[in-house]
């Protein structure tokens, strides 16, 4: 997978995350065990694009 393939795909997951994490927010009583492990895979999407985004400024 090319890097710019990689980071669509990664984009993409993470923008499906930001609706997962909406969606539980919106439930009458969220589950805040099911919405930490959402965020913290979130943050991780976002810290591995910001390494890929570093990367291909590099090469």
């Amino acid at each position: 997978m090319s890097l710019e393939n990689r980071i669509e795909s990664l984009k993409t997951r993470h923008a499906s995350l930001e609706g997962r994490i909406a969606a539980e927010d919106l439930r009458p009583m969220p589950d805040s065990d099911a919405l930490g492990r959402l965020k913290r895979e979130k943050l991780r999407l976002k810290e591995e694009l910001e390494r890929m985004r570093g990367s291909k400024v590099h090469s």
